[in-house]
């Protein structure tokens, strides 16, 4: 799992416009919270951020915490982060501090292997979950989970209890709900407009025989 570090300062106050000051000064307000810590408002530099969860982990990144002395060396995730619709600038972030002797919940993107038969037969490959929930210690956050795809033909679904995934890493789920399927889109039929104009005379000459008819 890859891990990095992130210089963070605790902030006394909260509130949009202390938030606002801070994103105005080139800051990120964020917050940290975790079982037996206290939720903590914290502020962090997003650049630093963005570099920290920008290799293959992404979001799953051990972050260990460094500068606030009672947050030094606290091992966080990211969360969440809140994306500005525009300028696609974060502007608020959760962290949530971890344990690395006890399994967490994580999600964890899906990684299709292979080209399936039914693909080269005209299928096509849809994937209806991007991303899977995922128990397991911190240490052992797969980057992937990888499904081949190679044998499948068209008609066939992957459900969630047909993927592997490496030892100690447990896949969470209630149903058994189908993670992708290959399947053929049908293609619709184009009508020209001679043709609709055609079907529109029928139908109304249509219509005069039946009124003549009575």
């Amino acid at each position: 799992m890859e891990q990095a570090e992130l210089s963070v300062d605790v902030r006394e106050k909260s509130g949009k416009g202390v938030a606002r000051k801070l994103r105005m000064a080139g800051k990120l307000p964020a917050v940290v919270y975790g079982k037996d810590l206290e939720s903590t408002a914290i502020v962090v530099d997003p650049k630093e951020l963005e570099a920290a969860i920008s290799g293959e982990a992404g979001m799953n990144t051990l972050i260990t915490l460094k500068g606030a002395a009672e947050l030094a060396g606290k091992v966080v995730i990211l969360k969440n982060a809140d994306i500005h619709p525009l300028s696609r600038d974060m502007i608020s972030a959760d962290f949530h501090a971890i344990n690395l002797t006890e399994k967490a919940l994580f999600m964890v993107p899906v990684n299709v292997v292979g080209t399936a038969i039914g693909q080269k037969e005209g299928g096509t490959l849809q994937v209806v979950r991007n991303e899977l929930e995922v128990l397991c210690l911190p240490t052992q956050v797969p980057q992937s989970i990888d499904i081949d795809v190679t044998d499948l033909a068209i008609g066939d679904n992957v459900h969630i209890d047909q993927v592997p995934v490496p030892a100690g890493v447990e896949l969470v789920h209630d149903v058994n709900f189908t993670v992708l399927t290959l399947h053929i889109v049908k293609e619709e039929v184009e009508v020209s407009e001679d043709e609709e104009l055609e079907d529109v005379e029928g139908a109304v000459a249509a219509e005069g025989d039946e009124a003549a008819a009575e």
